[in-house]
């Protein structure tokens, strides 16, 4: 087959689909993105990225560096392993949301008076950001904010946020507002393009003077916590009931663990489980972060087995781990020592 031929038919083959060459944004959007910013892009626990307004104001490096660095501490993880024809995949196809070239922002970094930027932060910005940038409580969804706001405040003081938005970003997104979301025009509100200026030095000086972060709880233990109960199985029950109603805790039920899996009767007596929950405790997680939900309420299992009764609950700092939310680690860390406290005394 002549030379020209075979380099027709391969380049006749590379347009067909299935046959193009590189990483699948769409693919990569719903294995990565789409849980927390929905499969029309329209957000949830993320933010909404289909919004018009936030399409056409930031930039593909905005984009790609929060991607890659995310937002330590926030809901936001990081992707360290994707290489950049995936990232690049990825911004791609959430541009396929608003068409058209993205705003490009001068270079130049904003001059103005942080002292003064700090008070007008102060009376305009910290309601929602926090008095030192560090954003709003939770992370974005029905528990942690007003079901008709589509996302919660970001933390302004993030190294993520700093690294990904340029002065200028912060500068257009102050003066013009997001449509679709809290955030309003400063302009519109009475503030002058000084004013603005200021705002933007103080928010930039978070970079020098950012709060220094919660120290991270690392663990290496397990993914479940098991005891072996110096008493019999029903002993061991009643004995995790009594520590965990000492530990402020409400039992809420107890039952077989194969309850509604088997038909009735046929359940095993020597596997249980104990439902118990703290609801003040509950709802200070729920605020910090809805998907601790997932793993709630509290839950202790019992099992005899080969003549020894062992008690098992689930990490929570393991778990935790899952969220990329420091302030959730700091409660799992707390409830993870509840769980101790409360299987120690019932089978010591």
């Amino acid at each position: 087959m002549p030379f020209r031929l075979v380099l027709l038919l391969g380049l006749f083959l590379a347009a067909l689909p299935g046959h193009a060459s590189g990483p699948d944004g769409e693919a990569l959007y719903r294995q990565h993105c789409a849980a927390c910013h929905g499969y029309d892009g329209m957000g949830g626990v993320g933010i909404p990225l289909a919004l018009p307004d936030f399409q056409y104001s930031v930039t593909n490096r905005y984009l790609k560096t929060t991607i890659r660095e995310g937002r330590p501490g926030r809901i936001m993880p990081a992707f360290p392993s994707l290489g950049n024809k995936e990232i690049d995949a990825l911004v791609k196809y959430i541009r396929r949301w608003a068409p058209g070239k993205p705003f490009r922002y001068p270079v130049t970094p904003v001059r103005g008076d942080a002292a003064r930027g700090q008070l007008l932060f102060k009376r305009h910005c910290a309601a929602c950001h926090g008095p030192n940038g560090e954003g709003g409580k939770g992370t974005g969804v029905t528990f942690s904010r007003p079901r008709d706001l589509p996302i919660i405040a970001p933390a302004l003081n993030n190294r993520g946020f700093l690294n990904a938005a340029s002065d200028q970003f912060i500068k257009a997104t102050l003066m013009n507002g997001r449509e679709g979301t809290p955030m309003v025009s400063f302009l519109k509100q009475g503030l002058t393009e000084k004013d603005i200026n200021d705002i933007v030095v103080f928010i930039r000086s978070f970079e020098k003077n950012r709060p220094p972060p919660r120290k991270e709880i690392l663990e290496t233990d397990q993914a479940t916590i098991v005891f072996e109960s110096s008493y019999d199985l029903e002993t061991t029950v009643n004995n995790i009931k009594d520590a965990a109603v000492g530990n402020n805790f409400i039992i809420i039920r107890e039952q077989t663990l194969d309850d509604g899996l088997v038909p009735p009767g046929k359940e095993n007596p020597k596997q249980r489980i104990i439902y118990f929950c703290n609801f003040a405790f509950l709802n200070k997680a729920l605020l910090v972060d809805p998907r601790v939900g997932l793993f709630l309420p509290c839950r202790v299992t019992v099992v005899e087995k080969d003549g020894k009764v062992l008690v098992y609950a689930i990490n929570p700092t393991r778990l935790s781990r899952l969220f990329n939310n420091t302030e959730l680690n700091q409660m799992c860390h707390e409830m993870n020592d509840t769980y101790i406290s409360i299987i120690e005394d019932a089978t010591l």
